[in-house]
């Protein structure tokens, strides 16, 4: 039996651009329309709403120019009015060929906020879906507030259906405008729409308000969805919309044998970070698929499962992303995820000795410090006084001067070998001053340093000024990229107890 092919279509420039606080200036919503299309190769793209602003009509001009250079033009798509023309005429200059238009799917909507009978309303929709056909633009027609209508005034959602059927449309959209769909009713109301209609093509487009996007989806689509709108991460107003990662892994796992869609699963954590770079939304650490701990063990038991046959592990494995299983360090870490975090540094230790390294790793848990890979050989080094990964490097002490007119400047001796070099440097702050003090010793010892490519301060809510400050500092050496972490209640100290480990680690 043949699959269903479903369309993906992804509207994060669009609806997603309405998340509270994001803008993508005109080269951004290029970029990202060019990864959509070709590196997560989805079906069709929503870039904008017409008439918005000139900065807006430029975005489109430039997205609808490469398309149609790469013949991606009828897969963009923009959000239009019931104006009488006018967002025709904005999509005609823009080069635009697919509009997406907004209609009121609701007799609530229509009543109070158009003020108009459905007849007025029709009548109004044929006109703009004319013109579009005589200026070569195909329609789509979005029902705003759809399952409010279906709740409230079905009979006018069938009547409107009806009419639209008589038009020359591409597709229709049903959006649950305001997230109030169960799942339940998202099966039965789409389940009575495709039913009456079987040869009209459906799309559903989802909102979170009560976390039901992804369990709405799955209904709309055994309901007999021809497409999906969605955004990456889940953006959009208030609580954001279906999100793209988690309903492609559904789809791709539990309608693997029915359902068939186009998008690159690869793709999505590295189209994910970009996104995130540039709207400036944090990824939740615990969001499916694509946030920072999805694919990190915790619990020591999980990794001795996963130790004996993978006991703990699902279909949502991490490399299907681009991904890899992390075993984190902490006070519920067992043997088995420190072992796991030695085998990765390419380290062994014997039962006694693993034995003390949990209990000291567990210590630290309890006293909220993090621990990380990297720091596994210093623990290591401090509980068994072993020489393994000897502490060669020291900041043995060190001047920060910071003056208002003078620039920074610090004074360090380090002890490198058991011998003390001091060095003296100027920077932009007094972090920099350090680094600039330290990399003119290292030249002179002729000692090469890997490069710091990423500074993060953090600080927990609440703190007073004298809470502890952690500095993370990713660095980047000729072979590998790794995190250095150091804590102090002062912001530049811990950023040199960071260092020092790196001088060791590298």
């Amino acid at each position: 039996m043949a699959k269903r092919k479903i369309e993906i279509m992804d509207t994060t420039l669009r609806d997603g651009e309405q998340t509270s606080g994001v803008s993508f200036p005109s080269a951004e919503k290029l970029t990202i329309a060019k990864l959509l299309l070709e590196e997560l190769n989805v079906d069709r793209i929503e870039v904008a709403s017409a008439r918005v602003s000139e900065g807006e009509f430029q975005a489109v001009k430039a997205i609808t120019k490469w398309a149609s250079e790469h013949g991606y033009i009828d897969r963009v798509e923009m959000l239009t009015f019931v104006d009488g023309g006018k967002s025709i005429d904005w999509m005609h200059k823009a080069g635009a060929k697919v509009q997406n238009l907004l209609t009121k799917g609701s007799l609530n909507h229509l009543t109070h906020q158009l003020k108009k009978t459905p007849e007025q309303h029709f009548s109004e929709i044929k006109h703009v879906v004319e013109l579009a056909q005589s200026a070569g633009i195909k329609t789509n027609v979005y029902l705003e507030d759809w399952s409010n209508g279906m709740h409230n005034s079905p009979e006018y959602v069938f009547q409107f259906l009806d009419f639209l059927n008589t038009l020359s449309l591409e597709r229709i959209l049903l959006p649950d405008t305001l997230g109030v769909l169960t799942h339940n009713e998202t099966f039965d109301y789409f389940s009575q729409i495709t039913a009456k209609y079987p040869n009209t093509h459906f799309d559903f487009h989802a909102h979170n308000d009560y976390d039901l996007s992804v369990a709405n989806v799955m209904e709309s689509i055994r309901a007999g969805a021809h497409g999906l709108h969605l955004t990456v991460n889940g953006m959009g107003e208030r609580a954001g919309n279906a999100p793209m990662a988690s309903v492609v892994a559904v789809i791709n796992d539990f309608f693997k044998d029915e359902i068939e869609i186009q998008v690159k699963e690869t793709s999505l954590y590295s189209v994910s970070k970009i996104i995130e770079t540039f709207s400036g939304v944090r990824i939740p650490s615990n969001k499916p698929v694509v946030g920072d701990n999805v694919f990190t063990q915790t619990a020591g038991i999980h990794a001795d499962g996963d130790n004996k046959k993978n006991l703990y592990f699902n279909n949502l494995m991490p490399e299907r992303f681009g991904r890899k299983r992390k075993y984190a360090l902490g006070k519920t870490s067992g043997k088995a995820n420190i072992e796991k975090n030695l085998q990765e540094l390419g380290l062994e230790l014997d039962q006694v000795d693993l034995l003390k390294v949990t209990e000291r790793i567990i210590e630290l848990g309890d006293k909220k410090e993090l621990v990380t890979k990297e720091d596994l050989p210093y623990i290591i080094s401090d509980v068994l006084d072993s020489n393994l990964y000897e502490e060669r490097i020291t900041v043995e002490s060190y001047v920060l001067t910071h003056s208002k007119g003078l620039k920074p400047s610090t004074t360090v001796a380090v002890k490198i070998d058991g011998v003390k070099y001091e060095e003296h440097a100027q920077g932009d702050g007094q972090f920099d001053a350090f680094m600039n003090a330290l990399r003119k010793l290292y030249k002179k010892k002729k000692m090469t340093m890997p490069s710091l490519v990423d500074y993060a301060v953090r600080i927990p809510p609440g703190s007073t000024s004298a809470a502890l400050c952690e500095t993370i500092i990713t660095w980047q050496s000729k072979t590998n990229k790794f995190i250095t972490r150091g804590l102090d209640c002062d912001q530049t100290v811990s950023a040199i107890k960071a260092t020092q480990k790196m001088l060791n680690i590298r």
